[in-house]
């Protein structure tokens, strides 16, 4: 995700941190590092200035909360400013299962719809929603298909007539197919891309969201277009007033920062993004657990909630409880890597991993490494006695000898897992202090700076 940018963001971080002073002349190079970054993303120049401006006179102005050196509150600034550039707070969609619901995603031809329309399923049935799929682009050849083909394998229908080249009357023969299934609490529709210049298309747009009423249309944007995003956004909106975006491509997009910075301007909200081609690859944005993972600061709710949807019923409550009591274990970890790893790109979740994401961020082959690394970790854990998976505190001197000859790798690799974990534990019992407290404590730096 945003690699380029991630990886020069860390640099700024790692700068101020080996500096044996932060004063005038630092702040100044550091802005410079920070600008360049954010127009490598492509983030508008006005934006990217502006916040620079905002960096530095917090920086050198401000006076410094209790208890913060000026370096700390340096790093909490340039925090608290990407955030704000790339969303200001976290709007997750929510919807009512007791109610039918219907999501209509709309946006220009090759966004990524029909991909969307199947993640966006996979998301919601993990939540316990009953989904139904109307196929309403009846312009583009294969499209049915294509969305059929996508939504096989988690088993969700999909109502679509070939024959009918109105999508106006596909979509009410749609509702109408859906209505009568009691089951059926979320219908997403798929209609036919559209340039926003197109007057007749964006009229037929106006024509599918009266007749489909839905509870909120999803503008779905490529990633890859950068800041013109905004001009996009500002379109659609026009035409029909958006509830929400889905920006895809992600992963694979060095214009990325351009286009969730732009998009933040026009107002709209970001609920979702696509960060891969799987159809599990859909992340909730919100923007202060996207700034943490650029920042290589990791994003531990975001892995508790990928490896929680790999898990039966049984096994979440049981991880759940031991995260809401922070007593995290090996042993939970151990498990939830094992089953994830089948399930999920593992590179993903090593990204999200407090003080690994930071040192993986800079892997040429991340998914590789992280393979590697996945393989090192169960078998560290594989050597140990059931004593020291419930508790690490005890693993030391000559259990890590033990260990290491157990799992054929070194001391040092054994005593990296134990700080890692170490780490990650810490972390989990601050988000649970800081819970309802956005930033954390106040003036405080948020979880995973330390670790940087």
């Amino acid at each position: 995700m945003l690699d380029s940018l991630g990886s020069s963001l860390r640099k700024t971080i790692m700068k101020i941190r080996g500096a044996p002073i932060v004063d005038e002349k630092l702040i100044k190079e550091l802005m410079k590092d920070l600008e360049n970054a954010l127009l490598g993303a492509d983030v508008n120049l006005d934006l990217a200035l502006n916040m620079c401006d905002v960096v530095r006179n917090k920086a050198l102005k401000d006076n410094i909360p209790p208890g913060l050196s000026r370096r700390d509150y340096t790093l909490k600034v340039i925090y608290d400013e990407l955030t704000n550039l790339l969303g200001r707070k976290h709007d997750p969609l929510r919807l009512n299962p007791n109610e039918k619901s219907i999501l209509l995603l709309i946006g220009i031809q090759g966004s990524g719809k029909t991909t969307a329309i199947g993640k966006l399923a996979n998301y919601f049935q993990k939540r316990g929603f009953k989904i139904g799929v109307i196929g309403g682009d009846t312009f583009r050849p294969g499209a049915l298909v294509q969305l059929q083909q996508n939504l096989a394998p988690i088993d969700v229908e999909v109502y679509g007539d070939e024959k009918e080249k109105k999508a106006t009357n596909v979509i009410k023969k749609g509702l109408k197919h859906f209505e009568g299934m009691k089951n059926i609490n979320l219908i997403l529709i798929d209609t036919t891309g559209r340039h926003k210049e197109e007057k007749s298309l964006l009229k037929e747009m106006q024509s599918i969201a009266k007749v489909s009423s839905p509870t909120e249309i999803i503008l779905v944007v490529d990633a890859t277009i950068g800041q013109q995003a905004q001009a996009q956004a500002d379109a659609f909106n026009r035409a029909t007033p958006l509830g929400s975006i889905i920006l895809t491509k992600l992963d694979g997009s060095a214009k990325g920062g351009g286009a969730v910075s732009a998009v933040s301007v026009t107002g709209a909200v970001i609920r979702f993004y696509g960060d891969g081609e799987k159809i599990q690859d859909l992340e909730e944005f919100n923007p202060t657990r996207f700034v943490g993972s650029l920042l290589g600061m990791g994003d531990l709710e975001g892995l508790v909630t990928k490896v929680n949807e790999a898990f039966d019923e049984e096994d979440t409550a049981e991880i759940r409880d031991a995260f809401k009591k922070g007593k995290i274990t090996l042993r939970h970890f151990q498990k939830q890597m094992e089953t994830a790893n089948k399930q999920s790109s593992i590179g993903k979740l090593v990204s999200k991993i407090p003080g690994v994401s930071s040192m993986m961020g800079q892997q040429p082959n991340l998914e590789e490494e992280s393979q590697k690394g996945m393989k090192r970790f169960l078998a560290i854990c594989g050597s140990m006695t059931d004593e020291e998976l419930d508790d690490a505190r005890i693993i030391k001197g000559k259990r890590i000898q033990r260990i290491a000859r157990g799992s054929g790798t070194s001391p040092q690799e054994v005593k990296q897992l134990l700080k890692q974990f170490n780490q990650m534990t810490k972390q989990f019992k601050a988000m649970r202090k800081m819970r309802g407290r956005r930033g954390g404590a106040p003036g405080g730096l948020p979880p995973g700076f330390e670790g940087l």
